[in-house]
C-alpha cells in the first residue's frame, strides 16, 4: 500500500484552465505545498488579463504550461494534456485531472492518486455526494438525470460530471484519441471505458461548491447538447474507437 503522499512523486497533474483567478492560484500552492513534480497546466485560449496565473505558474520548475491560442475546449486541453504526460513523463505511474476553481481539495487530490498506485489498473474517479444540502440545484438535477442515462449502458456511478480522475498511465495515449473537444469530452470517456472493459473505481471527496459554482465554464445549453449527441451516439452507432 503506497505512503500518504506518494502519489506526489509518482503522479503527474493536468490542470486545464480558461481565464483562472486566485482560487488557481490557491490550487496550485495546494499542489506544490503538497509536494506534486509533475503539473501540467492547459491555458485553454486566456485572455491577456489573465496570463499573469500562468507566469506564476511557470516560474515553479514543477510546472509545464502550454497554451492554446484561442479556446478549444476542456475535451481539447485534457487530451493535450495527457500527451504532455505521455511524452514528458513516461516513467509517470499515471495522471490525475483536477480544475482549478477550488471544487478539488489537495487531500481528496492525494487520495484519488493514491488508491490509483494501490489498484494499478484502475481509473478512481473523485465522487461528490449530490444528497448534501448546499449543493447547486443545476448540479444535482444534471448529475441525477445523466446517472439515470449511464444506468442505460450498464454504468452504475455516483458523480458522472466529476473532473477529479486519476488515470493509469497505461490508459492515458488512449484517453487523448478519445473523441470530444468540449465539455462532452468527459462523459465519451466514461462510456469508452465501458466499451474497452477499463475498470474504475470510486472514491469519496468533499463537496465544494461556492457561489453557486459560478466560476465555471460550462454552457448549460451548448454543453448539455453535446452530451446528449454523445450518449445518443454511444447508444445508436457506438462511439468512435
Amino acid at each position: 500500500m503506497p505512503d500518504q503522499n506518494a502519489c506526489t512523486t509518482a503522479c503527474a497533474v493536468v490542470l486545464p484552465s480558461l481565464n483562472p483567478n486566485e482560487k488557481f492560484d490557491q490550487v496550485l500552492d495546494g499542489l506544490l505545498e503538497a509536494g506534486f513534480q509533475k503539473i501540467v497546466i492547459v491555458d485553454d485560449g486566456s485572455d491577456a488579463a489573465h496570463q499573469g496565473h500562468f507566469e506564476r505558474a511557470a516560474a515553479f520548475p514543477e510546472c509545464t504550461v502550454i497554451h492554446h491560442p484561442v479556446n478549444l475546449g476542456k475535451g481539447r486541453a485534457l487530451k493535450d494534456g495527457f500527451r504532455v504526460c505521455v511524452e514528458h513523463f513516461p516513467d509517470a505511474e499515471g495522471a490525475i485531472t483536477i480544475d482549478g476553481d477550488g471544487q478539488h481539495l489537495t487531500k481528496d487530490i492525494l487520495a484519488c492518486g493514491n488508491r490509483m498506485l494501490e489498484e494499478r489498473t484502475r481509473v478512481v474517479l473523485g465522487c461528490r455526494n449530490f444528497d448534501l444540502p448546499g449543493v447547486p440545484p443545476r448540479s444535482v438535477a444534471g448529475n441525477k438525470t445523466t446517472s439515470r442515462l449511464f444506468r442505460l449502458y450498464g454504468i452504475r456511478l455516483s458523480d458522472t460530471q466529476t473532473g477529479l480522475r486519476a488515470i493509469p498511465q497505461q490508459y492515458l495515449e488512449q484517453f487523448a484519441k478519445i473523441e470530444g473537444e468540449r465539455f462532452e469530452y468527459e462523459t465519451n470517456m466514461l462510456l469508452q471505458m465501458k466499451r474497452r472493459g477499463i475498470p474504475f473505481s470510486e472514491q469519496e471527496i468533499e463537496t465544494v461548491y461556492e457561489d453557486e459554482n459560478a466560476g465555471s465554464h460550462y454552457d448549460t445549453l451548448k454543453d448539455s447538447w453535446r452530451i446528449f449527441r454523445i450518449m445518443c451516439k454511444a447508444a445508436f452507432r457506438g462511439t468512435e474507437k
